[in-house]
């Protein structure tokens, strides 16, 4: 059954222009063009989710997100935001709302918040029990079958049907969420919800509320009780993304819960029985972070129970020709277009090249591609990026000569100094637009949530 989608908005032309590309992607859509007429039609029919501005021209986003609250305590909700309005935004997900979309949109973002939010919304429905071997898993990934991917299969096999913790390593955009839920639907706990959370978008003030819930008048904005991921996740699996993000006061409570099996939502006195398994994912060496005393020891012993590492695009180059054909499948059955294939020319660039930006990296490639090539014809070059096309790479039995052969004091110092050119630039390209950290990781070519963490590294080690 297709999503059946709300969107609220008074600006008519962006909320149909978001209605078309939402229709073109499987949702069910209606549209309503003011707050008063959004909440009647919300209470006339059921919706899964509601996408709504937060400035209406008879009411604002608060009152908007009560009166949807009032029709179904459980609703789904989006709110598109304003830059000037984003603290407001901020308020609002406190009385339930999902997320915040700041504008101009991203139809893209738009999409993969969607799935998220609905994707949570249906966890507590019972699901099938999946199995990991063969190519594809849930008819959404491809696996591939090189030497690597194999191995990292093997870890997932063994140590799904256990009940312990995992923490999944790996560069941002290498599937650590699907490894996550891999393991989730393969275990006992399958027909129970899996249940996501990104650890990098929580504010130091909203984490607590967002991981165990909060009771009505435990602080400004909390008029209603409020389910936390943990209860969303009872007798499942909760993934926790970016662990390393989370304050020293929520790394505390996280302990406790792990150790005590049991929690209270804030403001709350009642203990809520804690049956979930946690796996956590981390782009950057958690035991490190324990060094520099950014992670509590004590949590990550807890956490490291069983640890896989997964491996980077340019480490399973065997896997890039399928990845990709696998990609162009899916693009052509999102824009809804049959293209061809890729001429070998763009094989031949798509193999040499380093993909920083891995598995994520090489979609959004070929989903440009695809929407930059004529229907029924091949792939060429010229829809690629030029980065793509003139990397040259390096030869695989070339020695490292840069660093290897240099002591680890001269190597250290090395990767100090290209840090600290690398801040340099970062904080270059943010002082030239003012600090939009939107328009920063625009230019400098890489997602929001990556140039957050290198500002947020860069402060703990410069």
């Amino acid at each position: 059954m297709p999503v059946k989608l709300l969107i609220i908005d008074d600006d008519a032309d962006l909320c149909q222009l978001l209605a078309r590309y939402l229709l073109k992607n499987g949702y069910e859509v209606e549209t309503a063009y003011s707050g008063n007429k959004g909440v009647a039609k919300y209470k006339a029919a059921p919706f899964d989710a509601v996408i709504a501005d937060y400035r209406l021209g008879d009411m604002d986003g608060v009152r908007l997100v009560q009166e949807l609250k009032q029709v179904n305590k459980k609703a789904a909700i989006l709110v598109i935001t304003g830059y000037s309005d984003i603290r407001q935004a901020i308020e609002v997900t406190r009385l339930g709302v999902f997320d915040y979309i700041p504008k101009p949109l991203v139809p893209e973002e738009v999409l993969d918040l969607l799935k998220k939010m609905t994707t949570q919304q249906q966890a507590k429905e019972p699901e099938s029990s999946r199995s990991v071997s063969g190519d594809f898993f849930h008819q959404e990934y491809y696996i591939g079958k090189s030497k690597p991917t194999t191995a990292l299969y093997q870890q997932v096999k063994v140590v799904a049907p256990t009940n312990y913790s995992v923490v999944l390593y790996g560069e941002s955009g290498t599937g650590k969420e699907v490894i996550a839920r891999t393991i989730h639907h393969s275990s006992k706990r399958a027909e129970k919800p899996f249940v996501a959370l990104d650890c990098g978008t929580l504010s130091r003030e909203l984490a607590g509320s967002e991981l165990f819930g909060h009771v009505k008048g435990a602080f400004t904005g909390a008029l209603q009780d409020k389910e936390g991921h943990f209860e969303m996740a009872n007798g499942g699996t909760l993934f926790l993304d970016e662990i390393a993000n989370l304050s020293p006061e929520i790394q505390a409570a996280l302990l406790r819960i792990i150790q005590e099996r049991k929690f209270k939502r804030v403001g709350g006195n009642k203990e809520i029985v804690a049956d979930v398994r946690i796996i956590v994912a981390s782009n950057e060496d958690l035991k490190a972070a324990c060094q520099k005393g950014r992670f509590r020891e004590d949590l990550y012993h807890r956490l490291n129970e069983f640890a896989i590492h997964l491996p980077a695009l340019r480490d399973r180059r065997e896997d890039i020709g399928p990845l990709a054909e696998f990609f162009l499948r899916k693009s052509c059955e999102e824009s809804e277009k049959q293209v061809a294939c890729f001429s070998e020319k763009v094989l031949t660039a798509f193999q040499r090249y380093d993909w920083p930006g891995n598995l994520r990296e090489l979609r959004n490639a070929v989903r440009r591609a695809v929407l930059l090539t004529a229907a029924g014809n091949t792939i060429g070059d010229d829809v690629l990026l030029p980065e793509i096309i003139t990397y040259q790479g390096i030869a695989e039995d070339a020695p490292d000569t840069t660093t290897s052969s240099l002591p680890d004091q001269q190597r250290d110092l090395l990767k100090e100094v290209a840090g600290r050119a690398e801040y340099q630039a970062i904080m270059s390209v943010l002082q030239k637009v003012n600090f939009n950290k939107k328009k920063a990781a625009e230019l400098l070519k890489i997602d929001r949530k990556t140039l957050y963490n290198k500002l947020k590294l860069f402060q703990g080690d410069l």
